[in-house]
């Protein structure tokens, strides 16, 4: 399940705050204005459009906006609960067969632990379903690399077409040295484009690619735990046996039992001997 991830946007909200302020304290509103220059502007964001046109064709970039929406997403994925999935399914599988793991498939959502239910109740062999499976998670790290490979490039450029705003600049400075009414704003050219270029890249480009990297590695850790429940599974593991590897991919932290658990658990015991 998919949530709003409020961590991007504040943390833009922030940056952008932290240098208004630091404008502000020392130049008040007049320096905040100052920090306002359409040409820098348009050189920044017209030169990085340009680049990103050239550098990728148009099936590409049509995915930038759901490849930024990803930058704003977060996926509602617990280790526990799909370790005590493959619990469950090992048990029903040791009791009832592989075929009865059929019925268990409407209740879960992510089309690859589908995938590798039904690989194994298909009776595939276990060395087969861990080939295809990692294939396909192969596929979906170069889809995932391609997708964050225009935020990655815009991180590039931001900065280099800043530079070439500030040498634009820099030329009309001194070209019209003579005229010192337009040293102020061909120098707010130069160093504006500069600015601009660089808080793009650094405040939201090259974080959200990392952020981006670091939902990937996360996706991939989940779906090799995954491989593993399934191989579990479809070669009639213990389930206590199969329980015991699979946590061996969770934290110290995952593996406490929460005290309101671990109540209820004693409770149940109790009735139990009762």
């Amino acid at each position: 399940m998919k949530r709003n991830d409020l961590l991007t946007p504040i943390g833009i909200f922030i940056g952008i705050t932290m240098i208004m302020f630091g404008i502000f304290s020392s130049g008040g509103l007049t320096g905040v204005v100052s920090f306002v220059q359409i040409s820098s502007i348009v050189i920044v964001l017209g030169g990085l459009a340009a680049a990103i046109l050239i550098n990728f064709n148009l099936e590409e970039i049509k995915l930038t906006g759901k490849v930024l929406k990803e930058a704003f997403n977060r996926d509602e994925q617990n280790l526990r609960e799909l370790i005590d999935l493959f619990v469950r399914l090992s048990e029903r599988a040791r009791r009832e067969g592989l075929l009865a793991l059929e019925t268990e498939l409407d209740e879960v959502e992510d089309p690859f632990i589908k995938k590798g239910i039904l690989l194994a109740v298909d009776g595939i062999e276990p060395e087969v379903i861990n080939d295809i499976m990692n294939a396909e998670i192969s596929a979906i790290e170069e889809r995932h690399r391609r997708g964050r490979a225009i935020i990655e490039k815009a991180a590039e450029y931001a900065p280099a077409w800043g530079m070439i705003g500030t040498l634009i600049g820099l030329v009309l400075m001194l070209k019209n040295l003579e005229d010192p009414t337009t040293l102020g704003p061909n120098m707010a050219i130069a160093l504006l484009t500069t600015f601009y270029g660089t808080v793009l890249a650094n405040l939201v480009f090259q974080p959200m690619a990392g952020k981006l990297i670091n939902k990937t590695d996360q996706e991939l850790f989940i779906k090799q735990v995954t491989i593993e429940g399934v191989i579990g599974v479809q070669s009639g593991q213990n389930p206590k046996i199969l329980e015991e590897k699979l946590s061996a991919f969770l934290s110290d932290k995952e593996k406490q039992v929460p005290p309101e658990e671990e109540e209820e658990g004693y409770m149940e015991e109790t009735a139990n001997e009762a």
